[in-house]
Parts: C-alpha cells; structure tokens; sequence
C-alpha cells in the first residue's frame, strides 16, 4: 500500500506541472498522509534553485504547498527570433514526494528558468528536518523540534521557535537561529562566508563555545569564560617543509560548560544572545 501511495504522488504532480508549462505563476498543495499519525517525522528536501519554508503545526500530515515561475526575463532573448511569439519553452519540471515510515522525501528537477518556492507544514514533533537550496532562495524554519540541519549557498537562514538542536551553513547569507529549548546532548555549528551569524540561546544553558570571526567582531549576552590561554601556537618543521599556525579561534564556556557549539563566519560578526 505505501509503493502505490509513493507512485500516486509522483504522477499527480507531474499532471500538475504539465499544466504549469502555459503560464508564468502557479500554485498547488498536496497533502502527504503519514503512516503512523501522531509519531515524530523526518522530513528531507533540497532544491538546486528555489526558497523552502518548514512551519511546525498542530495537525497530523505533511502538507506542500508548490508555487512555480516559469516567467523568462525581457534580456534573454533569441536573436533568430526576432518579431515572433514565444509560445512555449523546452524543458519540464517534476516535484516527488514519497513517504514511508513517517520519513517524507522532497525532490525536484528542475531545467532553465524556473524558480521553486516550496512551503511545508510538518507536524511539530518533528524528529528531523534536513532542507537544502543553491541558488536564488533563503531558508526559513519555524516552530519546529528535533534535529535540524539546514544548508544553502546564496541565500540566507532563519531558524526560529526551535526545540532541539540546529547545524546551519551557508555561503552568501546571514544566518539566524531562535530557541526555545536546546537539547543538551547534541554539539551545534553556525557558519557563513559573507554574513552574520545571530543566535538566541536559553539563559539556562550549558556550552562550549568555539568561536571565529574573521573580519567581524563577537558579541555576547552572557557571561563566557574564555579561555585565556588561546591563541595557540604550532609549529612544524619536516625536512623541507616549515609552518607556523595561529588558532585564531576563540574558545570559552556558559555556564561552566557543556554540548560544543560552533559558530565561525569570515566576513561577519557574531552575535549570541540570551532570551529574555
């Protein structure tokens, strides 16, 4: 029953897009049932271009709302066409989900100009949210538990009303992070090449910190105990071959210590604050 359920999902929606070939914006939803309603859920989704947003809410299934522009700019033009119609373009779209085991699997293909804006309803027991994009979109998850990971290359990230843990990476973006509860057993990162990392932390917690800040500066709303003895010095001489390396990272405790929490960015200050 759950393969005919995944074979059902994969044709409704390649019926949709094949309707979406005609025009420039379009909009569907699709409610993916689970197989054991009530149970945390794993969700997994990356796009090569598009924006995902993960909303935690009170209901029972996986629900995904698709938005498609299929529209080409006035620049991209054919100079053998000159004076005629565009009438239609090469190149398709299809988006697959398929559940199984309360585990929901997002994928899509996606050619030339087209441009996904995904937003999912997940039911807020969430056992793990993994979500990626490439190109032209941020990511943005809220009210959410569990383990979350979350990576992009240019856009930005924007985790709030989170209970559990967060892994957030992106190149050209910020990233911001807010908890309600952290859990205590799992280590965090935070990173960006050209952006701030901002992250919101419970004034109870118990951290590692492991900090660095290239041409930004660091922040903090508690009191960190910082290790004194940093930066290190090492050195190694082989043969031929020298080196002299500084670790420029800065390492300190909350609360007299705890799970590793990582946050680095290159072009970017750093910003932890307490939740007030």
């Amino acid at each position: 029953m759950k393969t005919l359920k995944k074979v059902f999902l994969f044709i409704f929606l390649m019926g949709v897009f094949t309707r979406l070939t005609a025009q420039t914006k379009h909009s569907e939803e699709l409610v993916v049932p689970l197989s054991e309603p009530g149970k945390p859920v794993t969700l997994e989704t990356h796009l090569l271009s598009g924006t995902i947003k993960v909303v935690g809410y009170e209901g029972k299934d996986v629900i995904i709302q698709v938005q498609v522009d299929s529209s080409k700019d006035d620049e991209d033009r054919d100079d053998d066409a000159q004076g005629m119609k565009r009438i239609g373009t090469s190149g398709g779209l299809d988006i697959r989900a398929e559940e199984h085991d309360n585990t929901v699997h997002i994928n899509s293909g996606s050619i030339r100009d087209k441009m996904i804006w995904l937003t999912i309803k997940v039911p807020q027991n969430t056992a793990r949210v993994n979500v990626g994009t490439v190109n032209g979109g941020d990511i943005e998850v809220s009210n959410v538990s569990g383990k979350v990971e979350i990576s992009n290359v240019n856009g930005a990230i924007k985790a709030t009303g989170i209970s559990g843990s967060v892994v957030a990476n992106t190149v050209n973006g910020d990233v911001v992070v807010r908890f309600k509860t952290v859990d205590a057993s799992t280590s965090m990162a935070f990173s960006s090449l050209n952006g701030k990392i901002d992250v919101t932390l419970p004034a109870d917690i118990k951290a590692n910190l492991k900090l660095k800040s290239g041409k930004g500066d660091i922040f903090s709303d508690f009191d960190v105990e910082v290790d004194k003895t940093q930066p290190k010095l090492e050195t190694r001489n082989e043969d031929h071959y020298h080196e002299i390396k500084i670790d420029e990272w800065v390492h300190g405790k909350i609360g007299g210590g705890g799970q590793e929490i990582m946050m680095q960015s290159t072009f970017g200050s750093i910003y932890i604050r307490k939740i007030k």
